[in-house]
């Protein structure tokens, strides 16, 4: 096996991975993603004990204990982009020797858990609300750039949504599934459904500003679309990213929602921090 060059596996003077700045003791098994690096805080003050916090660009690491699991909660800041560097950098981190530069032959599959915020596609997951991502569908592109294979569910999921939504030509959606062990540990108390990502806040989920929208019927396409009894809840930055990433690289992975506005009704959320907050402490509590 031939090393990877070190324009492709770039580790700093420290013996750490680029832009995460992390050495590979210094991340655990169980990896929550939060958006807001000022998140990270709001999830770490839980843990019993820190060993170990960095701070590289958008990125703030924080690795500790609860019991005798250690787990690090991750920022990835906003986007599919940043997925791809997260989801890379923490894969290289337990699956490629830093010493050889070489794949580890027996690979390890860590568990994350996103906790973000989410708009509601569905008049009846009021804000303040939780939603569970069964699948992402992206109509951003990253997946694209990696070759993957969707089995029977995503086929059909993908088909169907191509036939119910009208997008730009230009627009190639993907789908992608979470873990349905970790879908089973956190969907109770939660809306189960699909979660759209897109590339972006504002025209990429139907926000008129001052510039007119290519699509100005995507938002009601998303809301009427429906897959058997499945139905697309939300939609937000980061959900498709982070499962077809996930999946590609053997890892488990569940997508957690704090409703902060209903776009249906025009609401956004008067408490969005005791919401979240809600959701680390149970999602902390079922880890």
């Amino acid at each position: 096996m031939n090393p990877i060059p070190s324009s492709e596996l770039i580790i700093n003077a420290r013996g750490a991975i680029y832009h995460l700045d992390l050495r590979p003791e210094e991340i655990g098994d169980t990896i929550i993603t939060v958006g807001d690096p000022f998140r990270v805080e709001k999830v770490s003050k839980y843990f019993d004990r820190i060993e170990h916090k960095s701070h590289h660009r958008e990125f703030i690491t924080h690795t500790g204990w609860i019991g005798s699991k250690k787990i690090s909660v991750v920022s990835t800041g906003i986007g599919p982009d940043n997925i791809d560097i997260v989801f890379n950098e923490i894969d290289a981190l337990v699956n490629i020797d830093f010493d050889t530069r070489c794949e580890k032959k027996e690979k390890k599959s860590l568990q994350f858990i996103r906790i973000g915020t989410a708009g509601s596609l569905q008049k009846e997951i009021d804000v303040d609300s939780i939603v569970a991502s069964t699948f992402g569908v992206g109509i951003d592109n990253l997946l694209h750039y990696y070759s993957h294979r969707n089995d029977q569910h995503e086929i059909e999921l993908l088909a169907q949504f191509k036939s119910q939504i009208r997008l730009s030509p230009s627009i190639q959606p993907y789908a992608t599934s979470g873990s349905s062990k970790l879908l089973a540990t956190f969907a109770s108390n939660t809306y189960a459904g699909i979660t759209v990502t897109c590339p972006g806040f504002y025209g990429p989920q139907g926000r008129i500003l001052r510039m007119g929208l290519a699509n100005p019927a995507l938002n009601k396409d998303l809301t009427s679309f429906s897959w058997g009894n499945q139905r697309i809840l939300n939609f937000e930055m980061e959900t498709s990213a982070i499962y077809g990433l996930g999946k590609l690289l053997g890892h488990d992975c569940i997508s957690l929602s704090a409703i902060v506005a209903n776009r249906l009704a025009g609401k956004f959320s008067r408490n969005a921090d005791a919401t979240i907050d809600k959701l680390i402490k149970t999602t902390l509590e079922k880890i």
